[in-house]
């Protein structure tokens, strides 16, 4: 695949190219939606048996490191189908994740301040959870700053 000079972040190749914001919000939406349906696993989530719709009580760990819950499980779908929905356009994608990477940055510092044990601790998040929303927020921001808006569609010559 070669990509166009003029247009670094957009690939040349195929009759039609998108915005490299908007591919990017595609595949961080399918993640989330992958992360969502992996929650609801046996064995993916270990302690399956002890999920809770929500709070800290929830003994469910998804890849045995993060704690998850029905409500965690439920909202990284709905973060998956919005990245999904929201990739159609580059201004929305943008807004996707550098609107989402601010709620996830809020949410590690929620996460830090709150105790594990807490029962404003109702996501639930443990420390893993903390540093990967950390990682995650920055990282959206990064990527719908440093792609920007794209640009509109273009057709390859023929």
């Amino acid at each position: 695949m070669t990509y166009s000079s003029a247009h670094p972040f957009r690939a040349a190749a195929g009759t039609r190219s998108r915005p490299a914001v908007q591919s990017a919000a595609g595949v961080v939406g399918a993640v989330f939606l992958l992360v969502g349906v992996l929650g609801f696993i046996p064995g993916v989530t270990t302690d399956y048996g002890s999920m809770q719709f929500a709070g800290h009580e929830s003994g469910a760990m998804l890849f045995g490191v993060f704690q998850v819950s029905i409500l965690h499980n439920l909202v990284h779908l709905a973060f998956g189908i919005a990245g999904l929905a929201l990739m159609r356009t580059a201004a929305a994608a943008r807004g996707y994740l550098v609107g989402g990477g601010a709620i996830y940055l809020a949410l590690w510092i929620y996460g830090l301040i709150v105790g594990a044990e807490s029962t404003a601790n109702f996501v639930p998040l443990n420390a893993a959870d903390d540093w990967l929303h950390l990682g995650l927020g920055v990282g959206m921001i990064a990527l719908g700053t440093l792609l920007g808006t794209g640009g509109r569609r273009t057709e390859s010559p023929r």
